[in-house]
């Protein structure tokens, strides 16, 4: 590890990967917080895995691939939102269908693009160290997006999040709020999509935020925690992969699914001698009574 940080200093591309992976963080600890109180992570894999679809005909057509998965991205979490609001009988299904037939589009209009698609593959399976200065750009502006529109709305999404009927009740806009909050999820697969792909992408918006919610219960502190999490499982991801030449992505996600494993381990443990200290203090109590 300590040769990641010596090459660190000299080589440009790592200090532009080590950006992509705070940005990147910055989106999932503030977004991934919402999809794992609000439990919508199923709805948010739809959403990440449709947005193939939209890179596959960006690319066939002769534009940026990038243009083509935020396009597909916002127009699958309309889509899916609006299911999930008409249909919620069968959501799970129509969402398993749109998932599958933006995958299915994409792969289609890949093999019709001439040429072997590099990028695409990069964009599947993440390649962090190949972002490029325009990107970081890019991943900047949707995080300052994505701030501006939580701190504007924050109550109202905290009412959509935690119950929506006393939102209606309050006068809320729920339908409106809950879709906003799907295109968010939304921009910010988009700005995952490049550090760890569409494959696991979902993986790191949910984990970080689960394992905050181990330590503390207040949304503020669960996004920055989250995404001081995200931060340094890209950085620590990045460094582990360095020197044995392994893909970055998928280390950054082990590293996360490690950390998120152990601590769900330590927190039942945790809860469990907090219940028995608890009876036995009763019981003790209870018998200095008698």
């Amino acid at each position: 590890m300590s040769d990641f940080f010596s090459a660190l200093a000299l080589y440009g591309f790592l200090q532009t990967a080590v950006l992509a992976g705070l940005l990147a963080s910055v989106g999932c600890g503030v977004m991934g917080t919402y999809v794992v109180v609000k439990r919508i992570a199923f709805l948010a894999g739809g959403i990440a895995h449709s947005v193939l679809g939209g890179m596959g005909a960006a690319v066939y057509f002769g534009f940026d691939p990038l243009s083509g998965a935020l396009f597909a991205a916002i127009l699958s979490a309309l889509l899916i939102g609006w299911v999930r609001l008409q249909w919620q009988q069968q959501e799970d299904t129509l969402i398993s269908a749109l998932w599958a037939i933006g995958m299915a589009v994409g792969i289609l209009f890949i093999s019709q693009t001439p040429g072997y698609q590099s990028d695409l593959m990069s964009y599947l399976f993440g390649n962090i160290l190949m972002v490029s200065k325009q990107s970081l750009w890019l991943m900047a502006t949707l995080d300052v997006l994505l701030i501006l529109i939580v701190s504007a709305y924050h109550r109202q999404f905290l009412a959509v999040v935690f119950d929506e009927e006393f939102a209606r009740l309050r006068g809320i806009p729920v339908r409106f709020f809950y879709l906003l909050l799907l295109v968010m999820v939304a921009l910010t697969v988009v700005l995952l999509i490049q550090v760890v792909g569409l494959i696991l992408v979902l993986a790191l918006l949910t984990l970080p935020a689960a394992i905050a919610a181990h330590y503390v219960h207040s949304i503020g502190k669960m996004m920055l925690l989250s995404t001081l999490l995200g931060s340094l499982f890209s950085v620590c991801g990045l460094a582990l992969s360095y020197q044995p030449d392994l893909p970055a992505g998928p280390s950054i996600i082990l590293l996360a699914g490690a950390a998120y494993i152990l601590s769900a381990l330590f927190s039942h443990a945790w809860l469990r001698h907090k219940r028995r200290t608890a009876i036995t203090q009763y019981q003790t109590a209870g018998g200095r009574n008698e």
